[in-house]
């Protein structure tokens, strides 16, 4: 089993998408067995989630199972791809893509992740003010 894969349920979701996307980008493919292009499109980002090695997590979501989430998603239809950073969703697209769309989508969005949050100077003790 890949350890950047993983089955997201309710129960799970603010554990495994949430306070996961604080330390690594997550990828919510939200799809159902009935529907061809997740067929195309999962196996896709299972892949690749292997070829990044642990750059992003990818978090399935059964929608038929968890209609919750799907709704809170606004997914309209399937799949539906929501990227995920630092807690708040960055990034988003439905349908089966090309690899290529997938990596460029996946290269912005751990781009974006690495990048450090701005820092208020006005917050800062005046010691470190001037180290950064």
């Amino acid at each position: 089993m890949n350890p950047s894969t993983c089955d997201v349920e309710e129960a799970t979701f603010d554990e495994l998408v949430i306070a996961h996307s604080h330390a690594t980008p997550v990828v919510l493919d939200i799809g159902a067995e009935w529907c061809s292009p997740c067929r195309v499109l999962t196996p896709m980002l299972e892949r690749l989630a292997l070829a990044y090695a642990g750059q992003f997590m990818l978090a399935k979501v059964d929608a038929d199972e968890n209609m919750r989430i799907a709704g809170r998603h606004q997914a309209k239809g399937f799949p539906t791809v929501i990227a995920y950073s630092h807690g708040q969703i960055t990034d988003r697209f439905h349908g089966a893509q090309t690899e290529r769309f997938l990596r460029e989508f996946l290269d912005r969005l751990i781009s974006s992740h690495n990048v450090l949050p701005t820092v208020d100077q006005h917050a800062l003790p005046t010691s470190i003010k001037h180290t950064i």
